[in-house]
């Protein structure tokens, strides 16, 4: 049963912790560099650098976007760049994947898909090569 956590805030700890109550857990290994991506991403926005934090939060969407939480954490903090940003267009847009991740991140994903609302939501990329075995161990890639 896919839940949300009384310990989880959207502010940053969405899902954290709860994958594994999920219906799949992600490989230890590919956590830990979703988790270094994502911690990367948070520093460098409060740091103020937008571009660097979407950056990692690109990378950390490809690694955790076949995970609900996961994915939709990512997308979050999209949505956060882009409200810091004042960008109309990626805060649609990371509203709507928001949404979606919670709802088809289990079904189907554009693997390689870097999150962004400038990509389209279907589209599949190459998946960086430094992540392909990782995403190869779960079967995907």
């Amino acid at each position: 049963m896919w839940f949300y956590s009384p310990k989880a805030s959207l502010a940053g700890d969405l899902g954290k912790g709860a994958e594994s109550n999920c219906c799949h857990k992600m490989h230890e290994k590919q956590r830990q560099v979703y988790d270094r991506e994502i911690h990367a991403a948070t520093e460098h926005y409060h740091g103020n650098n937008l571009d660097k934090a979407f950056y990692h939060l690109e990378r950390a969407h490809i690694l955790g976007q076949s995970f609900a939480f996961s994915h939709a954490k990512a997308h979050w903090w999209m949505l956060k760049v882009g409200w810091k940003r004042r960008d109309s267009i990626e805060i649609r847009g990371q509203i709507s994947r928001i949404i979606g991740a919670f709802l088809f991140s289990r079904i189907w994903v554009p693997m390689g898909n870097t999150g962004g609302a400038y990509v389209h939501p279907f589209k599949s990329m190459p998946i960086p090569e430094e992540f392909q075995t990782l995403l190869k161990r779960r079967g995907h890639g």
